[in-house]
């Protein structure tokens, strides 16, 4: 009889622990799966150019794992590709562009992408493996400049603030060379996609190149560059995100911790003024 009890009591208790176990609440993991109640964890991937915005991105990724955000960075050599993405869906948000070069994408692509916030400015430059100073260009010289609309007026615009060309009245930084009505060196230009022009240097005589790809090739914007924009430059670039999520927590986070006084002193100890704060 007394074995039976036992037999009974254990069973009843082995019951009551199982039934415990089950109302232990868990919360979905960033897979939906289940993580025996550890906190949630959010993962935000973020498309990026290599330097300076990756690296940027990669810097704050500690401090936002401890938010509870799985900052996954995926890097791209072009311009466009990551705002494609970022409108499929496949990406969270993008860092890498300024207002004038998103607000024309929106414009062609037929897209609503929003900025966030400005994170930090790049001094567009002017770049040569030929002359060291720039008044010694020589007539008929060769210039590359950018493809993109947005990254050719601005170059087309430094070359004019610097007398070398000048642009008709009031095209500001939408200037193309059609609109060049004054080139008293007989300037010859050639339009290269943006990524490409650190790599037809030997074969011009100027490259007017972002700061982003002068970094990724090894330029010292700040010693290098033979024209550089003023530290004023109104080309911020920005966290962009979509309409449905710019206001989410995750991305709220993200944007904090990208104007937080830790990645200014970031941007300013590693890039030594080749790249500016914007905030």
């Amino acid at each position: 009889m007394k074995k039976w009890a036992v037999s009974i009591l254990s069973t009843v208790l082995a019951l009551s622990l199982a039934a415990c176990g089950t109302k232990t609440e868990t919360a979905p993991n960033a897979s939906g799966g289940s993580d025996g109640g550890e906190q949630k964890e959010i993962t935000l991937k973020v498309g990026a150019t290599p330097v300076p915005h990756a690296e940027i991105l990669k810097f704050i990724q500690p401090k936002l794992k401890e938010q509870g955000i799985n900052l996954e960075v995926k890097e791209f050599t072009d311009y466009v590709q990551p705002n494609v993405q970022l409108n499929e869906q496949q990406l969270d948000a993008n860092f890498y562009q300024h207002i004038p070069y998103l607000e024309q994408f929106n414009k062609d692509q037929n897209m609503n992408l929003v900025p966030v916030v400005a994170v930090h400015i790049e001094p567009f430059g002017a770049y040569s493996k030929k002359i060291k100073k720039i008044d010694e260009l020589a007539d008929g010289a060769t210039i590359a400049l950018p493809n993109d609309p947005t990254n050719n007026g601005r170059a087309l615009a430094l070359l004019e603030k610097n007398g070398l060309i000048k642009l008709k009245d009031g095209v500001g930084i939408k200037g193309t060379v059609k609109d060049i009505v004054e080139n008293k060196k007989n300037l010859q230009f050639k339009e290269v996609e943006a990524a490409m022009l650190p790599r037809v240097l030997e074969e011009v005589d100027l490259a007017m190149i972002n700061t982003n790809y002068a970094l990724e090739a090894k330029l010292v914007p700040t010693e290098d560059a033979l024209i550089i924009e003023d530290k004023d430059s109104p080309y911020a670039n920005y966290l962009v995100a979509r309409p449905d999520n710019k206001d989410s927590e995750a991305i709220q986070k993200l944007a904090k911790e990208l104007n937080s006084p830790d990645v200014k002193k970031f941007i300013e100890d590693t890039y030594k003024g080749a790249v500016v704060p914007a905030f």
